[in-house]
């Protein structure tokens, strides 16, 4: 997979050592879209790391993130003991609240049921609170008598920044289905855009390669059912570790 300019260019130069990949995830976000589905994707501002690229809603693992969860393989399916496992998952869950209003909870005694609307003003000052930290997302679910849906969080794969890179993270991915009646929202002080792809049909958008790789397989299980499936049968747990590759002229190339 060819790598971007500028990502060759530290490849190239890069003589280490290599900085620690901080815990982080991804969500994959899917809506039905006729026959098929759409993925949705946020442009990273410029002045960002990776700025101007398209990526999914996510971000590094922070302290707070310590949810009740419904399953209990989360430390074998993403291969980290169980307290970082839940970590992961509860990051997973607030940054796609955080980026794109999502919320992926439901009523603590009714677990099969999901919110069914969260863009109302209180929702909004309740993200906002979030993102500045002056609340945990646990603490917002307790206080609506909410529990977590983590049941609707598919783990699809593990990626780990190659060395050369500055900043690195170690990155879980998940699949998610957008909750009927809820909507995603461009609320991401961090995108200057976003949209809902075909993902077979992304191929002129500016990405980085994990985004890219990870839109290719999903879009190669043809439906959602398709995806769903495939899900259950992916290795989250052992990381892609992709090398670079260069060749006697000096063009790098990034080999998973």
């Amino acid at each position: 997979m060819p790598l971007p300019p500028a990502m060759m260019k530290r490849a190239r130069e890069f003589t280490g050592p290599a900085a620690p990949a901080r815990p982080a995830a991804t969500v994959v976000l899917l809506r039905p879209s006729g026959p098929g589905f759409q993925v949705y994707v946020l442009r990273r501002r410029s002045t960002m790391a990776f700025g101007g690229v398209y990526a999914f809603p996510g971000g590094a693992v922070d302290p707070s993130d310590r949810p009740r969860t419904l399953r209990d393989d989360w430390a074998a399916r993403l291969g980290v003991p169980r307290e970082q496992a839940r970590a992961v998952v509860g990051a997973a869950a607030r940054e796609l609240f955080e980026e794109a209003g999502v919320v992926l909870a439901g009523p603590a005694a009714e677990p099969d049921r999901t919110v069914a609307d969260a863009d109302d003003p209180t929702w909004e000052s309740d993200r906002a609170a979030v993102l500045r930290r002056e609340l945990t997302m646990s603490d917002l679910l307790a206080r609506r008598g909410l529990r977590l849906r983590d049941d609707l969080l598919l783990p699809w794969a593990r990626w780990i920044t190659p060395e050369f890179e500055p900043k690195r993270y170690d990155t879980w991915f998940f699949v998610a289905l957008l909750p009927g009646a809820q909507t995603a929202r461009d609320v991401s002080g961090e995108a200057d855009g976003t949209a809902w792809i075909d993902p077979a049909g992304s191929a002129d958008l500016p990405m980085l390669p994990p985004t890219r790789h990870t839109l290719r397989q999903i879009a190669a299980c043809g439906g959602i059912p398709g995806v769903v499936a495939a899900s259950a049968h992916r290795d989250a747990a052992t990381p892609v570790m992709p090398r670079i590759d260069i060749s006697p002229d000096g063009t790098a190339t990034l080999a998973i």
